[in-house]
C-alpha cells in the first residue's frame, strides 16, 4: 500500500528521536516479518547548496550539473527512517547496522531545472546468520521513468535458529593494489552528518560511540562508500555493490585500493590486513 504522497521531506530529528526511544520496547526474533507501505515524495528539486557540501564532504568534483552515484540514497534516507523509525517496524532503530547498498544509475542525473519523485519501501525481512535485516528500497524517477534505483540492508542483530549458513568463501581474486592512503579526521561524522543529517550517536564523538561498544567514533558507512566511488569514478550509466565488512574508526588512517571495477578500503599499518569496505562498479 502507497501512503499519501508526502508534501515535504521529513525531517530527521524528530524520526531518529521517535525510533530511539521506541527501540527499547522492540524485541526481534527469527520470522519476523513487516509490510510498512510505500512512501512517496514528488516534486522534488536538489538544493544545489547542500548538494555541494556534500560534494566537498565526500570528495566529488564540485560545480558539475549532476548527482553522484550516491546523492540519491542521501535524498531518500529520510522516507526510510520515518518507516523504520514507526512503532510497526518490528526491529530497533537503534543498533541497526546498515551492510551494504547495490545501487543503479541509469543514466546521467541532472542537478538543475529537474523536478524528480522519490520512493521507498521497505521490501522485506530476510533471515541473516546474526539477526535480521531489512531490505530497503529506493527509487528515483524523472517525468514517470526510474532514472535511479538502490537496495540497502539493514542488520538487527540478535539470536537466531542457526539455520542461516555462513557465506561461502571468498572468490580467491587477487589482491587490489594500494591507490593512496587517507588520513581521516575525527570530525568526518559530524562533518558527513551535517550535509546528510544523519548524526547516528555512533559518528559523532568517542563519548557518544562508546555507549554502543566502540572505542571511537566510527564513519558513515555512506561516507566511506562516497569516498572510495569518488576517487574511483563511475560511467554514466553504472551498477554499484558495496558491502561494509568492518568500521572505520575516527581519526585514522586507511589504505584505498583499487584495479579494474573493484575497489576495497582497507587497514593501515597493524590493521593493514582488515578489509572495511569492499566494493564493485560495473
Amino acid at each position: 500500500m502507497t501512503a499519501p504522497p508526502l508534501s515535504a521531506s521529513p525531517a530527521l530529528g524528530p524520526l531518529l528521536a521517535r525510533g530511539a526511544l521506541l527501540s527499547p520496547f522492540k524485541r526481534p526474533r527469527p520470522g519476523a516479518t513487516f509490510s510498512g507501505g510505500r512512501l512517496v515524495l514528488p516534486g522534488l528539486r536538489v538544493d544545489l547548496a547542500r548538494l555541494a557540501a556534500y560534494e566537498r564532504v565526500c570528495g566529488f568534483p564540485t560545480g558539475d550539473d549532476a548527482l553522484p552515484i550516491t546523492y540519491p540514497h542521501v535524498l531518500g534516507f529520510p522516507l526510510a527512517m520515518r518507516i523504520m523509525s514507526g512503532r510497526a517496524f518490528p526491529l530497533p532503530l537503534l543498533g541497526l547496522v546498515h551492510t551494504s547498498i547495490s545501487l543503479t544509475r541509469h543514466r546521467p542525473l541532472p542537478a538543475t531545472g529537474t523536478t524528480y519523485e522519490l520512493a521507498v519501501h521497505v521490501d522485506r525481512l530476510v533471515p541473516h546468520r546474526r539477526g535480521t535485516e531489512a531490505v530497503v528500497v529506493t527509487e528515483l524517477r524523472e517525468a514517470g521513468e526510474v532514472v535511479w534505483e538502490s537496495e540497502s540492508r539493514y542488520l538487527a542483530r540478535h539470536r537466531t535458529d542457526g539455520e542461516v549458513p555462513e557465506p561461502a568463501p571468498g572468490s580467491g581474486e587477487p589482491p587490489l593494489p594500494v591507490v593512496d592512503e587517507w588520513r581521516l579526521g575525527a570530525d568526518i561524522g559530524r562533518r558527513y552528518g551535517a550535509v546528510s543529517g544523519d548524526r547516528n550517536p555512533i559518528h559523532l564523538s568517542p563519548l557518544t560511540a562508546r555507549l554502543f561498544g566502540f572505542p571511537r567514533a566510527i564513519a558513515h558507512g555512506m561516507w566511506t562508500a562516497g569516498r572510495c566511488l569518488a576517487a574511483h569514478g563511475t560511467p554514466a550509466a553504472a551498477h554499484v555493490a558495496v558491502d561494509f565488512r568492518a568500521p572505520v574508526l575516527l581519526p585514522g588512517t586507511v589504505a584505498f585500493a583499487a584495479q579494474g571495477g573493484r575497489f576495497e578500503l582497507r587497514g593501515t599499518g597493524g590493521d593493514g590486513e582488515r578489509v572495511h569496505v569492499r566494493g564493485r562498479v560495473g
